[in-house]
């Protein structure tokens, strides 16, 4: 896993300056080595950091190039599919110098063109200039999982990683962007293609963006989930589930460097723990727990750890790790408001002492329905039926819609919380449909469940979850590699008709079947719960009085001092906890 960098400017030639700037800024997601690549007239430079996992030599240094010199590409990802594609290509009469994905990825462009994304597994943010065309092309991988930020002003052209690489730029000039403070405060995180600064923009997830030498710049999104209804037995789902994740999950170990797992002793971590045994590989596990609290995820996951015999680690927190707030405001670059993003930083920390890898379970409770609201919502009547509601209101909101916003609340700013929280300066920066993001992602054309499924994986997942995830590994450097998010899997499971993967009274079907006979029952049983602490973690009323004393945003006539003192009083935690964030962030950056 590495970092990625570049600039484009057709109106004065780059600095190289820039481009070691932007990698420097970024080291952390590459420790292992860095490269800069400037073209003979100065118009392209692409910077790189790599974490190597394949091909240690110097073979695998990027940017890189294929035969003739005619493209270069900065690539960060993982292809768990790079040696079937390989082989293919080598038919076809490439020639390849490196074992790399990253000279695959370069050679599959070189063959299909922007096709080539149709044939990748796995997970990646690339660019690659081609100078013959004079264009740039940059593509995200289908769920989000590799972060991708640009931007475009004043001729020229910029991207990275992560936004403090975008900004390291001294090109770039950069403005707060108030439309998405609020976006934030409704969803805990800013969605694409915005970011919090005015001129930083996200590729979203599924999409690719060519840039051309006028300037003109085109997005495409290249894929969709395919839904389908399709009815088969039980038993051949079941098996077809176990046979596409155990080849998943023996991809996702390919690496030249030891590859452990994340382990929250529930299903999905569990799970492929079991489906690492099965080509006998047994990993060094991780996990995270809190300090009295007789649920903490720990004591479940040393059971595992035990009956499978990995080289397990545990760390306990205490209260005090709620002030690395401070230092994750830097790493997360837009404040990301999920409560679990201090262990899952620690986390990270901890396993990063071991190894540069690691599998880790997301993606399984969006697909699988694993999520409370996401079974509630199946056994609940909407009255007013989807396709009869006015969508041309902007302010209206379907049923399906306004049950999402309400269950992925938190401690919910609608438009009303909102006015009351920000200042009377700004109140134009609320948009007239709060929840816009989510009613932009919702598709009335699918079965009520699978809505909320959608929804879960454009939204919760893609653009709070994984970012977190991402940002919280590669500040560590430490790759997080996901093995239920293979689009094939994705594939077919919402090709299924629902009461093929779903059952009310049993969680994660498909899963739960191939893992029934493996674990004991205190983890078969064991009741769904977060990544987070027990709740007196999170309501310690003291440490917001501190955090939020001489409020930044408060002076800055961002957000209203009565309702903070307000929120102290009624000791609203989670909304608290959003602002706490939001201030922290805000200290740095701002």
């Amino acid at each position: 896993m590495c970092g990625i960098a570049g600039q484009i400017s057709f109106r004065k030639p780059v600095d190289e300056e820039n481009i070691i700037a932007m990698n420097d800024a970024i080291r952390h997601r590459g420790p292992d080595g860095d490269g800069v690549y400037l073209n003979e007239s100065k118009t392209v430079g692409l910077g790189h950091r790599r974490l190597s996992f394949l091909d240690l030599t110097v073979a695998g240094k990027q940017p890189m190039t294929n035969e003739d010199g005619s493209l270069w590409i900065t690539y960060n990802g993982e292809i768990y599919n790079y040696l079937e594609l390989r082989e293919e290509l080598e038919k076809l009469g490439h020639q390849f110098r490196s074992h790399t994905d990253t000279e695959v990825v370069l050679h599959a462009y070189e063959e299909w063109g922007t096709e080539f994304l149709q044939k990748l597994k796995g997970m990646f943010a690339l660019g690659i200039w081609d100078e013959k065309k004079r264009e740039l092309f940059l593509a995200r991988d289908r769920f989000g999982i590799k972060p991708l930020y640009y931007y475009c002003k004043n001729g020229n052209f910029v991207f990275a990683s992560e936004i403090k690489g975008v900004k390291a730029n001294t090109d770039v000039t950069t403005t707060l962007d108030l439309t998405s403070v609020a976006d934030y405060f409704v969803y805990r995180y800013v969605p694409s293609p915005k970011t919090i600064w005015n001129e930083v923009k996200k590729i979203p997830p599924a999409h690719f963006l060519l840039l051309k030498e006028d300037g003109s710049i085109q997005t495409k999104k290249y894929w969709n989930i395919p839904f389908g209804e399709k009815i088969i037995s039980d038993k051949e789902a079941i098996e077809k589930f176990d046979d596409l994740l155990f080849t998943s999950v023996r991809t996702h170990a390919r690496s030249d460097v030891p590859v452990g797992s994340f382990l929250s002793g529930g299903y999905d971590s569990s799970a492929l723990i079991y489906y690492m045994s099965r080509f006998g590989y047994v990993p060094s596990t991780f996990s995270i727990g809190f300090e009295n609290w007789d649920v903490s995820e720990h004591l479940f996951a040393e059971i595992v750890a035990k009956q499978y015999g990995t080289d397990h680690h545990s760390l306990v927190l205490e209260s005090q790790a709620l002030d690395l707030l401070d230092h994750l405001s830097w790493v997360y670059d837009e404040p990301n408001g999920d409560i679990s993003i201090i262990p899952t930083f620690l986390v990270s920390r901890e396993a990063s002492k071991s190894v540069k890898a690691v599998m880790s379970g997301e993606g399984a409770d969006e697909m699988l329905v694993g999520y409370q609201w996401q079974k509630e919502f199946q056994t609940q009547q909407i009255s007013v039926p989807e396709k009869v509601k006015s969508f041309f209101q902007l302010n209206a909101n379907p049923p399906t819609v306004q049950y999402y916003a309400n269950a992925m609340a938190m401690g919910r700013f609608d438009k009303n919380e909102l006015q009351k929280l920000l200042h009377p300066e700004i109140q134009q920066a609320i948009n007239r449909n709060v929840d816009w993001f989510y009613k932009e992602n919702f598709r009335n054309d699918l079965p009520g469940l699978k809505s909320i499924q959608q929804m879960d994986i454009s939204c919760f997942m893609g653009e709070q979850v994984l970012c977190k995830v991402d940002r919280a590994s590669m500040a560590n450097s430490l790759e997080v590699r996901v093995p239920f998010l293979d689009h094939e899997i994705c594939e077919f499971i919402f090709g299924l008709h629902t009461n093929v993967y779903y059952r009310k009274d049993e969680t994660k079907h498909l899963l739960y079947q191939n893992i029934k006979n493996h674990f004991p029952k205190e983890i078969l049983n064991r009741k769904k719960q977060g990544f987070v602490g027990p709740d007196k973690y999170y309501m310690d009323m003291g440490w917001y009085k501190t955090r939020l004393s001489n409020c930044k945003l408060v002076k800055d006539k961002i957000v209203n001092a009565n309702y903070i003192q307000q929120l102290l009083v009624n000791k609203d935690h989670w909304r608290l906890w959003k602002v706490a964030v939001m201030e922290t962030w805000y200290r740095r950056w701002v």
